[in-house]
C-alpha cells in the first residue's frame, strides 16, 4: 500500500491544510479504518477502496460540516448551528442577552476571538475535507471501485458543500460584491486541490486571497457541477431528501449567489426553475402554515437542504439549535424587528402555541423545538427563501405583478385574514415601495435562520434601501417585557449598542492571527484595520 509521508510539523502548522483523512469518518463504526495509518501518513487507496467506504468518506464529509472542531467541543460550525448564532448575532433582529455570542453581538471581537477564528478555521478544514472527497471519489471510479455516475453523483454532494461553505467565508470575512465596481478587492483563498501531497501544500500556502468576483465565479462552477449531477429530491429517501445534496437545492444556491451579486436576472433565471413548468416545478411546496416546517423537518416539502443533528453529534448544551435557542434561552426576538409596523399583530408568525416561547412577557423563538434528542435540522435552504429572492428581484426588474405574487406567496399563509390582509397592487406607489416590503418580509420570515448579516452585508450598496454598516442594536441584556407591548408603533426606545459603520474595519470579520503567522502568503493580506 503506497503511503504519502508528510511531516508532523508541517501540518502543525497548517490551519487552513488540514490533512487528517481520520476526520472523515465516524470514529463510532469504522476504527479498523482509522487505526490503519498513523495520523500523519495518508493511504490513497484505504479510504476510497471499496464502495462502502467511498459511500462513507462522502458521509463524513456531511458529519464534517455539521459538527466543526472548536477547540475539541461540538459547536456546529459551520452548518449545524454556527451560522444560524453567528449570522444573526451579527444582526439587529435579535438580542443577545448573555455573554455567550457578545463578541459577535457587539463587534468586539478580534483577530483571536473564538468565534471568528474558529469559523475560519473549521470551514476550511471541512473543504480539505470536502477536496478529498472530491477528488477520491472520481479516482474510485477510474479504479472500477464504484460508477462513474455515482462518482459524479458524490463530487456534486462535495461541490454543492464547497460553494455553501465559500459563501459563508465571503460575506464574513470580506466586503460585498459591489464594494468595488467590477468586485476586485480581496475575497478568500479558494482551494479546489487536497491537501494530501507535498506539491498541492506547497501551492495552498503560495495561494492568497482571490478576489470576491473570482469567489463568487468559483462558487457558480461548483454549483452548476452540483445541479447536473445530483440527483431530484425525489430520487432520495426519508431524510436524505433534504440531508444530501439535490439538483433543487444546487439551483436554490445559484439564485441566492446570483443576488450576492446583484445579477436580478440571474436570480429570477434560477427560481423560476421552481414554478410555472419548470424543471424542478412541484418538487417543493410551502406548508399551509409556517410553523409547519418545523414540525416536520425532514419531511416538509419546504425544506430544500440542511445538515441532520442529533443527540450523539451534539452531547453538549453548547452546539445544538434546540439548546442554544429554547433550553438555554441564549438569544430572544429584538424589539426592533418585533415592533415593525409591517409585522401584524395577529401574524401566525407570533403564535405562543407554536413558533414563539413567551418567558414573563419576552419572546424567544419556537422554531428549535427538540430539547432532548437536538435532532432538528439545521436550516440552510427553505422554498421560502426562493420565493422571497423572487419577490425581490422582480421588484428591483420593476415588474409589480411578479413581485407582488410571490411577496403574498410566502406572507399569506403568515396571514389571520389573507382575504382583508394580503397585499394589493395598490398598496405600493411603485415597486421600489413593493421592495421595501419585500425587504422586511424577509426580516420576519428568516429570523432566527441565520441569514440577517447575509443580508446586511450585501444591501450596503442597495440604491433604494442601503444599509450603512451594522445596524444598532438593543443592549446586550435582558429586555423587559414592556418592549414587547404591540401597538403599532416602531420601537424608539434605546440601541446601547452603538452601529458599526460601513467605513469601519469591523464590518468584516479579521483573517485570524494564528493563520497570519502560519501562512506567509496571507501575512500581508489581513482585511484593513485590524
Amino acid at each position: 500500500m503506497k503511503k504519502l509521508h508528510i511531516s508532523q510539523q508541517k501540518i502543525g502548522k497548517l490551519l487552513l491544510l488540514p490533512v487528517f483523512v481520520l476526520g472523515l469518518f465516524f470514529s463510532s463504526c469504522e476504527d479498523e479504518i482509522i487505526n490503519l495509518e498513523p495520523f500523519n501518513q495518508i493511504s490513497e487507496t484505504v479510504a476510497f477502496s471499496t464502495p462502502e467506504k467511498v459511500a462513507l468518506s462522502v458521509i463524513g464529509m456531511y458529519q464534517a460540516a455539521q459538527i466543526g472542531d472548536f477547540n475539541g467541543g461540538n459547536r456546529g460550525y459551520p452548518f449545524g448551528a454556527a451560522f444560524v448564532q453567528q449570522g444573526d448575532s451579527r444582526g439587529e433582529d435579535i438580542v443577545n442577552i448573555y455573554a455567550f455570542y457578545a463578541f459577535t453581538y457587539q463587534g468586539t471581537y478580534t483577530p483571536s476571538t473564538a468565534n471568528n477564528v474558529f469559523y475560519w478555521s473549521d470551514t476550511y478544514r471541512l473543504i480539505n475535507r470536502i477536496n478529498i472527497v472530491a477528488e477520491g471519489v472520481i479516482d474510485a471510479a477510474e479504479n472500477g471501485v464504484i460508477s462513474p455516475a455515482l462518482a459524479n453523483e458524490y463530487k456534486g454532494e462535495a461541490l454543492l458543500l464547497r460553494a455553501a461553505a465559500y459563501h459563508q467565508l465571503v460575506f464574513m470575512f470580506a466586503r460585498p460584491y459591489r464594494h468595488t465596481g467590477d468586485a476586485s478587492h480581496p475575497g478568500v483563498p479558494y482551494h479546489r486541490l487536497p491537501f494530501t501531497t507535498q506539491e498541492n501544500i506547497d501551492e495552498g500556502f503560495a495561494t492568497g486571497r482571490h478576489s470576491v468576483a473570482q469567489v463568487y465565479q468559483f462558487i457558480l462552477e461548483d454549483l452548476d457541477f452540483a445541479e447536473q449531477h445530483l440527483p431530484l429530491k425525489s430520487q432520495r429517501t426519508g431524510n436524505t431528501q433534504v440531508s444530501r445534496g439535490t439538483k433543487g437545492a444546487a439551483a436554490a444556491y445559484k439564485a441566492r449567489i446570483h443576488q450576492h451579486m446583484w445579477n436580478m436576472p440571474g436570480v429570477i433565471a434560477e427560481g423560476s426553475k421552481f414554478f410555472d413548468g419548470g424543471v424542478y416545478a412541484d418538487h417543493y411546496v410551502l406548508n399551509a402554515n409556517p410553523w409547519d416546517v418545523f414540525y416536520n423537518n425532514y419531511g416538509s416539502g419546504e425544506y430544500m437542504f440542511g445538515m441532520e443533528s442529533s443527540a450523539t453529534n451534539y452531547p453538549s448544551v453548547n452546539g445544538a439549535l434546540p439548546q442554544m435557542f429554547k433550553r438555554r434561552l441564549l438569544l430572544c426576538h429584538s424589539p426592533i424587528l418585533w415592533n415593525n409596523p409591517s409585522w401584524l399583530p395577529d401574524d401566525k408568525r407570533r403564535d405562543e402555541d407554536h413558533m414563539i416561547i413567551n418567558v414573563s412577557g419576552v419572546m424567544f423563538t419556537h422554531k428549535y423545538k427538540d430539547d432532548v434528542n437536538n435532532d432538528d435540522l439545521s436550516p440552510m435552504m427553505r422554498f421560502a427563501e426562493v420565493a422571497l429572492n423572487l419577490a425581490e428581484a422582480h421588484a428591483r426588474q420593476g415588474n409589480m405583478e411578479q413581485g407582488l405574487r410571490f411577496l403574498n406567496m410566502v406572507r399569506d399563509r403568515a396571514l389571520a385574514d389573507p382575504a382583508t390582509q394580503s397585499y394589493t397592487a395598490a398598496d405600493f406607489g411603485s415597486t421600489v415601495d413593493l421592495l421595501e416590503a419585500v425587504l422586511v418580509e424577509r426580516r420576519i420570515e428568516l429570523v432566527f435562520e441565520g441569514h440577517r448579516y447575509a443580508d446586511i452585508h450585501r444591501l450596503q450598496h442597495c440604491p433604494h434601501f442601503p444599509i450603512d454598516g451594522v445596524p444598532a442594536k438593543f443592549e446586550n441584556a435582558m429586555p423587559p417585557a414592556s418592549a414587547f407591548v404591540l401597538d403599532g408603533t416602531p420601537y424608539d426606545g434605546p440601541r446601547t449598542v452603538t452601529a458599526i459603520p460601513y467605513s469601519d474595519h469591523r464590518f468584516v470579520w479579521p483573517i485570524p492571527q494564528n493563520e497570519l503567522n502560519a501562512n506567509p502568503t496571507l501575512a500581508g493580506q489581513q482585511n484593513p484595520g485590524w
